[in-house]
C-alpha cells in the first residue's frame, strides 16, 4: 500500500495536476506578488509572498475546521466577507492609480541624476518594508471563496473513511503550498527585473501602476457582485 492510500488520500496526481491549473489562474494574491517585487525588488516581492503563504495556510486550517460549512449556511455572513474584501481591493487598486496619476504620466523618460540614483539605493524604513507582508495577508484572508474552494477541492481526494483524515489534508495542504511558493518565486524574479529595467522609465511604470489598480478595481467589482448575487439569490 503507498503513502497517499495509507493517509487515506487518491489520485493525487490528479490533486497536483488540478492545483497547478488553479495555481496558474490570475487573481489577486499573485498580481499583488508581482507588482511589489517590480516597485520595491525581490526582497518585498517575497515579503508579499510570506503574507499569501500564510493567509492560505489560516485558511486552509479553517476550512477543515469546520468554516467552510458555516459559510455555506450563512450567505449573509459570506457576502459581508465579501464586500469586506471588495472595499480593501477597491481602496488598494485606487491608490495605485492614484499614484500613476499624481507622480508618473507626465515625466519625461530621462536617465536618472545622481540624486534619483542615491535615493533609489536607500534602505526602506522598517514600517514600509513590512507593509507587503500585512497587505498580501489581508488581501488573502478576504477572499472567503478561498475557504470554499479548499474544502470543496480537497474532499474530491481523501476518502472520508481513512482514520486519520486530518493528515491526508495537511498533505494536499502542503504540496498546494509547495506549488504556489513556487509559482510566486517565479512572478518576483520576473518582476524584480523588470523594477530594474523601469528604474529609468517612469511613464512605464506609471502604465504598470495604473493597470494593476485598474485590475484590483475589477477584481473588487466582480466581488460585490458575487456577494449581492449570493444574498439576492
Amino acid at each position: 500500500m503507498s503513502l497517499w492510500h495509507a493517509l487515506g488520500i487518491h489520485d493525487y496526481g490528479a490533486f497536483v495536476l488540478g492545483t497547478v491549473l488553479v495555481v496558474l489562474l490570475p487573481g489577486p494574491n499573485s498580481l499583488y506578488a508581482f507588482v511589489t517585487a517590480s516597485r520595491q525588488g525581490p526582497a518585498a516581492g517575497f515579503r508579499a509572498a510570506l503574507g499569501i503563504l500564510t493567509g492560505d495556510a489560516i485558511l486552509m486550517s479553517a476550512a477543515v475546521l469546520g468554516a467552510a460549512s458555516l459559510l455555506r449556511y450563512l450567505p449573509t455572513l459570506f457576502a459581508v466577507l465579501q464586500l469586506t474584501g471588495a472595499a480593501y481591493l477597491a481602496w488598494l487598486g485606487g491608490k495605485l492609480v492614484w499614484e500613476a496619476v499624481r507622480h508618473g504620466w507626465g515625466k519625461q523618460p530621462a536617465a536618472a541624476n545622481e540624486d534619483d540614483r542615491e535615493a533609489a539605493s536607500e534602505p526602506e524604513p522598517r514600517r514600509v518594508a513590512i507593509h507587503p507582508f500585512r497587505r498580501a495577508l489581508v488581501i488573502s484572508l478576504l477572499n472567503p471563496k478561498t475557504i470554499l474552494f479548499f474544502f470543496s477541492f480537497f474532499v474530491l481526494f481523501v476518502d472520508a473513511d481513512a482514520p486519520h483524515p486530518y493528515w491526508a489534508f495537511v498533505l494536499l495542504g502542503a504540496t498546494l503550498q509547495g506549488i504556489s511558493a513556487t509559482y510566486l518565486t517565479v512572478l518576483i524574479l520576473v518582476g524584480a527585473r523588470l523594477h530594474r529595467w523601469s528604474q529609468t522609465r517612469p511613464r512605464v511604470q506609471a502604465w504598470g501602476l495604473a493597470a494593476t489598480g485598474s485590475a484590483f478595481l475589477l477584481f473588487s467589482a466582480k466581488l460585490v457582485r458575487d456577494a449581492f448575487a449570493r444574498v439576492g439569490g
